[in-house]
């Protein structure tokens, strides 16, 4: 990659006052995916390893867990690549439902796999957050790397501020949640960096059944059951 590349694939850092134009590339995305996902009216989003390979234990618990999704009445939305997304997307698209992918351009080019029925392209992740929380009624975080991790505290982070209405964040295998919860407990709550309430925003479960359980159930924490306006999404 030669330096000039190089420094293109920063997106955030090519804004100047010249530069203003992209805010309609910006603009556009928000169209585009506000138009193609109106219609989807019950999904649950499912995030999990890029790097998970078919057969794999993630890969097969995120192909299980969204055809048991479109079995209940979801659509199933994914980051739309490979690994966990691949096998969430697989598994919805066998179920016959509504399998969403959200793809991403990286400077690697991350291409969108095969199992995808409405696939929408990003450049720009903030975009694309926006309608994975818009669109969901519930995230489902199987094990994964930095992307898994920055989905799963945006998420607590947004319903902790009440900036979004509140909704299931699952975590599944309580082996590899393990250390974090823990460490969210003993030491975050234990400094007082977050509330007792902070700790029930999300809920870690095992099976697949467990999670459309988790669902079904929406608990959520009383001090968290306040009056939103509008639906899912950044107010």
């Amino acid at each position: 990659m030669s330096r000039q590349d190089w420094e293109k694939q920063y997106v955030i850092d090519q804004f100047a006052p010249k530069e203003s134009w992209r805010l309609f590339r910006i603009m556009a995305e928000f169209v585009e995916g506000f138009e193609t996902l109106a219609r989807v009216e019950k999904a649950v989003t499912i995030f999990g390893s890029a790097r998970a390979k078919p057969g794999s234990q993630e890969y097969e618990a995120g192909r299980k867990i969204a055809g048991l999704l479109v079995q209940n009445g979801y659509a199933v939305i994914t980051g739309g690549g490979p690994g966990v997304m691949e096998g969430s997307n697989r598994g919805a698209f066998e179920a016959r439902g509504e399998s969403i992918g959200l793809n991403i351009e990286l400077p690697f080019e991350q291409k969108s796999n095969l199992f995808i029925s409405t696939l929408l392209n990003f450049r720009y992740f903030f975009v694309r957050k926006v309608m994975f929380v818009k669109y969901s009624q519930a995230f489902v975080i199987l094990p994964g790397g930095f992307g898994t991790m920055d989905e799963l505290f945006e998420s607590l982070t947004l319903i902790q501020t009440r900036k979004i209405k509140p909704f299931p964040v699952i975590l599944v295998d309580r082996k590899y949640w393990k250390g974090l919860t823990d460490w969210i407990r003993s030491t975050m709550l234990a400094e007082a960096k977050i509330s007792p309430d902070d700790t029930e925003l999300f809920k870690v479960v095992d099976t697949p059944e467990e999670v459309i359980s988790a669902i079904e159930e929406k608990a959520i924490p009383e001090s968290y059951r306040v009056t939103f306006n509008g639906e899912n999404g950044v107010k």
